[in-house]
């Protein structure tokens, strides 16, 4: 009997360490990003007005990357996360115009981790594509939550868009790309289902991505949160004589009050992410990352830097960035080592011991070397930033950082360097003082190498062969392609004389198509569609209507561009959607 209490004991106590090694082996992962929040809209980045106590104690208990960077704009940022690669490599050079579809042949971190059979889920924001074969359950994602596009409220999001203000509360969203209805405010949607997810996954590893819409524009918030700050002075506080500080103009302190109550809520939703991991015991073996997406779009405390959403000074690309791991990473720690949303991929890898995708350029490092305190050297590391619409447009809102320097273009193709800005970030953190002149070798070094990255990410071949909607596969039909992926004129978003089109590969066959528009079309024009060398015609002559149908309409297979337009009266007008279903 003794021998064999030795043995049930010991086989336990192996089945523990076991388990225990199993655990530290593949922890659970969760990344928490929001949207349009700059560095300044936190407590522990020295605001002093918005009420983050949830993030900013888990900051404090947190190692805290102080110098970490992400793109400008949403759709480059999001990509570089998923893939560890500059945005272009991925196809995506965009917001919308046609450009926010991530090329299927990447690799997501989701996909990373099936390697070792996590179980992924996303709630919220994706942006990197809404039809096959680029929605998150293509891309390595179990359970997904999402609205389309690049916002809710937004032309892309065809379920939300025309409830106009009322957009974030009780939305259509696309659950495992099926439309449901929730009731709620989305915050608080997305956070609940990524706590359903986790406590269903709780016994295998996970990967949970809640990527907040809020505080993205529009700013709508519950009025419970707004009356926390309905009366404050969004300017007081700090110090006037500051430069730095941009003068704000009513409707910026009206929109910051709304920012920072939609900041608070997101604080309230992780508290409460925070307590079930405790409930569950799971957190001591969870890494969690916080970061936001780029800096805030409208003008408010940005921790004294310069710029703002979509621009590549500070204000633009720096963001916060904590990271904990409570059973292996130490607690309370700041790096000020140059980190980048690139090295987010690479870095989970090895905390989550799994291969790194073969084949292609993982512009990232891992960040565990520093985190673990190890003597690594970084100081020969650069990092590349720009955005325009489109694409890239040379020596334009295109910066690549060196160590402590910094060189940004906002001039000519042709400029000669004294028309660039040379900053030293180490003695000049607000990008005041301009030291081109005074240092030309080293300005044209750092050019050299911008022209070198710049043209080297130009040529990606995700980037030249850009990433097709699939129309008419198995995987999702009907396929309703929507004003956020259209390419054509810039700028395409609400308007109704405008000439769009979107990039398709359709499978042969017979399909039954609908146009959408806006406002209804009048009676007694003609509903075009061009796809290569066909083109079908229909008279509408019916009433005045919003829907047009075109039925059994036959194509070959075929890579092409999907040009429809409503010809009426000497306008084309371009749908606000077009739904395509694969009948045989």
């Amino acid at each position: 009997m003794k021998k064999l209490l030795l043995i049930s004991a010991s086989c336990l106590l192996l089945f523990s360490v076991m388990s225990f090694a199993q655990e530290k082996l593949h922890p659970n992962v969760i990344i928490i990003m929001t949207d349009d929040q700059g560095y300044g809209d936190l407590g522990i980045t020295g605001n002093p007005h918005v009420k983050t106590p949830v993030i900013d104690k888990f900051a404090a208990e947190s190692i805290r990357f102080n110098n970490f960077y992400v793109s400008p704009v949403c759709a480059p940022t999001r990509s570089s996360l998923m893939t560890g690669r500059y945005s272009l490599r991925t196809g995506i050079r965009d917001t919308y115009n046609g450009g926010a579809i991530m090329s299927s042949n990447e690799v997501t971190i989701a996909e990373m981790l099936k390697q070792v059979d996590y179980k992924n889920g996303i709630f919220g924001k994706w942006h990197l594509g809404d039809n096959y074969p680029s929605r998150p359950s293509d891309q390595g994602f179990d359970e997904s939550v999402i609205h389309l596009s690049g916002g809710m409220g937004q032309v892309g999001d065809i379920t939300t868009y025309f409830k106009g203000d009322k957009s974030y509360f009780d939305p259509v969203l696309w659950h495992n790309n099926k439309k449901e209805a929730y009731k709620g405010y989305c915050s608080d949607i997305f956070t609940e289902q990524a706590i359903s997810f986790i406590k269903k996954n709780k016994e295998s590893p996970f990967f949970c991505y809640l990527s907040f819409n809020a505080p993205h524009t529009p700013l709508q918030v519950p009025e419970k949160y707004y009356q926390l700050y309905k009366d404050i002075d969004p300017t007081s506080g700090f110090n006037k004589d500051n430069k730095l500080f941009e003068k704000m103009t009513e409707r910026d302190k009206e929109d910051a009050r709304k920012v920072y109550a939609m900041v608070s809520n997101i604080d309230d939703n992780i508290g409460k992410l925070l307590k079930e991991l405790d409930d569950l015991n799971i957190a001591d073996n969870t890494l969690i990352i916080f970061m936001t997406d780029n800096g805030p779009q409208q003008t408010r405390y940005v921790s004294d830097m310069r710029g703002l959403k979509g621009n590549v000074y500070q204000g633009g690309v720096r963001v916060p960035f904590y990271i904990k791991y409570p059973s292996s990473f130490k607690k309370n720690k700041d790096i000020e080592t140059m980190a980048a949303h690139i090295d987010i991929l690479p870095t989970l890898a090895q905390v989550c011991n799994v291969k790194l995708p073969k084949e292609r350029i993982i512009d990232g490092r891992s960040l565990l070397p520093l985190i673990k305190g190890e003597k690594v050297d970084w100081t020969g590391r650069s990092l590349f930033s720009y955005w325009t619409r489109r694409y890239p447009e040379l020596y334009y809102n295109m910066a690549l950082r060196k160590g402590d320097y910094k060189l940004i273009g906002n001039t000519n193709y042709n400029a000669p360097i004294t028309d660039f800005e040379l900053f030293n970030l180490e003695k000049d953190p607000y990008e005041q003082n301009n030291i081109v002149l005074e240092n030309s070798i080293l300005a044209n070094n750092l050019k050299n190498e911008l022209d070198e990255t710049y043209n080297e990410l130009i040529s990606s071949e995700n980037l030249i062969n850009q990433p097709r909607i699939i129309v008419g596969s198995k995987y999702e039909n009907p396929v309703i392609l929507n004003r956020n992926d259209a390419g054509g004129q810039r700028g395409i978003w609400a308007q109704e004389e405008i000439y769009g089109k979107w990039k398709v590969s359709i499978e042969r066959g017979y399909y039954n198509i609908k146009f959408k528009f806006i406002n209804p079309v009048k009676a007694n024009g003609r509903m075009f569609l061009e796809a290569n060398t066909t083109v079908k015609q229909i008279i509408n002559d019916k009433e005045d209507t919003d829907v047009i149908e075109m039925k059994n309409v036959f194509f070959s297979k075929m890579d092409c561009d999907l040009i429809p337009f409503y010809a009426i009266d000497s306008k084309n007008i371009l749908p606000f959607w077009v739904e395509m279903k694969k009948i045989n």
